[in-house]
């Protein structure tokens, strides 16, 4: 081989390796799911937007005003169609329709400042694509019943309104899904199995043609029937169970679909009945020992039905009056600190001592004797403001009110970090354990009772592409997708 021949034969090895490491060194990648990085100004703007959209679903209003230009969200890269497309959508819990941009959308963004390579769905240009229409029975039970006036050949159509005044329109298409299955112990095997999702027609508000976060659309992970996890599940492919582990330790983490054997969650809280996302009853909240003394109603949220466990927000809102109590309490062992805000809606104070040795844990105690340690690194978060190392206050008064006038009280990433949480649907509980998010868990095929391990993945300095902290997103699929590979 000639010189020339060498040196390229050695850069597509070393490309082929560098790839190989950033995306399957050992992390058994499925849906590789990356957050991108905010400032301090966009996080309570995220948690706005986030609110206005998934709270919308269970009728509730948003407080406050205004809508940020600076959000940070998790998205995922899946494959759909034959020939196979990739797509980048967001990874969503609050909501249960998956949707991407179709070829005929109006006001689609067509850049996007995430970094990514936007694609329009174009359901002529795959040949396994086919329209859903009216009459079909996936459309009668997402509608409750026939839709009036349908007609032959009729495609289904679905709009989804969010509570942030953004809109998406369009139709429900059949297609295959394409992702990798975990076939053995940090080993994957790519896999399709058809769904049905929404194809984009007519973007407005914030999906529309602004390149502010813009992605080629959601992947709603709730639990409704319309869900890609329920229609998996439906079909008999995979336990209607997943588990995430949200590492701010490390950065990265775990989000794996399929019944959870290792570690073992041990206590769990039932999930509300009857509600659109992952509500719990929360009892009472205790700060250093001391039970805060509390009306009995005021984590009733009326037709809200509980608190809202939601991995998509970043912080914790409490309910005024909650918060009023918790926050003298936590300062109660520092006289003198002095508090101020940041960028006018934070309240930091400088503090170079150990947050941990000084401030008190806060417990949140939940329906059936589950507990959710909160501590101090994690409810207070390090920040430099104008070349000042300060600590900034993560718990939050509550803006968004229920139906019926009640605050709400909505838990983000701030007390789920560190933690293994499993939506355990099957059973309709929820649960968590304290975890490194930086290890593996184990979970089992239901079918054929084999046991995989699963890694987490971190953001590796060799891609150029990942932004903020990455975890994957693992789907524990059974022997019985074979029959639907393309």
């Amino acid at each position: 081989m000639d010189l020339r021949g060498l040196l390229l034969s050695l850069l597509i090895t070393i490309m082929i390796g560098l790839e190989m490491f950033c995306v399957a060194n050992g992390n058994n990648l499925v849906f590789q799911v990356e957050r991108r990085k905010r400032s301090l100004t966009g996080i309570k703007d995220h948690d706005a937007r986030r609110r206005g959209r998934f709270l919308s679903t269970v009728d509730l209003n948003l407080g406050g005003n205004g809508l940020p230009t600076k959000t940070g969200l998790y998205y995922t890269k899946l494959a759909l169609g034959s020939p196979k497309k990739d797509y980048y959508v967001q990874v969503d819990t609050g909501s249960d329709i998956m949707w991407v941009n179709c070829v005929e959308c109006s006001r689609c963004p067509k850049k996007s400042d995430i970094g990514i390579d936007l694609t329009l769905y174009d359901p002529k240009g795959s040949k396994t694509s086919e329209l859903i229409f009216c009459d079909h029975e996936f459309c009668s039970s997402t509608y409750d019943g026939p839709i009036p006036g349908c007609k032959a050949e009729t495609p289904c159509p679905y709009s989804i309104t969010y509570g942030d005044g953004s809109a998406t329109t369009g139709y429900y298409v059949r297609d295959f899904l394409t992702f990798n299955r975990v076939n053995g112990n940090r080993q994957t095997a790519p896999q399709n199995s058809s769904i049905i999702f929404g194809c984009g027609a007519v973007q407005s508000g914030t999906l529309g043609s602004s390149p502010n976060e813009a992605l080629d659309g959601i992947l709603g992970l709730g639990q409704a029937n319309s869900s890609v996890l329920s229609q998996l599940a439906a079909s008999g492919k995979v336990k209607k169970i997943f588990s995430h582990c949200l590492d701010t330790v490390n950065g990265g983490g775990i989000f794996a679909i399929g019944e959870l054997v290792e570690p073992k969650v041990s206590t769990t809280t039932p999930l509300v009945p009857n509600m659109a996302h992952y509500n719990v009853v929360l009892k009472n909240i205790e700060v250093d020992g001391d039970v805060l003394e509390l009306p009995s109603d005021v984590f009733d949220s009326g037709n809200g039905k509980g608190t809202v466990i939601d991995s998509g927000t970043t912080l914790a809102y409490l309910p005024a009056i909650v918060y009023d109590q918790l926050i003298p309490k936590v300062f109660a062992r520092q006289h003198g600190l002095r508090l101020y805000l940041v960028d006018e809606q934070f309240k930091c104070f400088p503090y170079t001592g150990n947050v941990d040795g000084n401030f008190p844990v806060v417990k949140l105690h939940f329906e059936d004797s589950l507990s959710l340690t909160v501590y101090p690194h994690s409810y207070l978060f390090a920040y430099e403001d104008h070349g000042v190392p300060v600590w900034c206050i993560g718990w939050q008064k509550s803006v968004t009110q229920t139906k019926d006038g009640k605050d709400m009280t909505l838990l983000g990433d701030l007390v789920l970090s560190n933690k293994l949480v499993l939506y355990d649907l099957e059973n309709m509980v929820i649960g968590w354990t304290d975890y490194n998010c930086s290890s593996s868990i184990k979970v089992k095929d239901a079918t054929t009772g084999i046991v995989h391990i699963v890694g987490a993945h971190n953001i590796s300095s060799a891609s150029t592409f990942l932004i903020g902290r990455t975890l994957t997103l693992f789907l524990l699929l059974t022997a019985m997708l074979n029959g639907f590979i393309n």
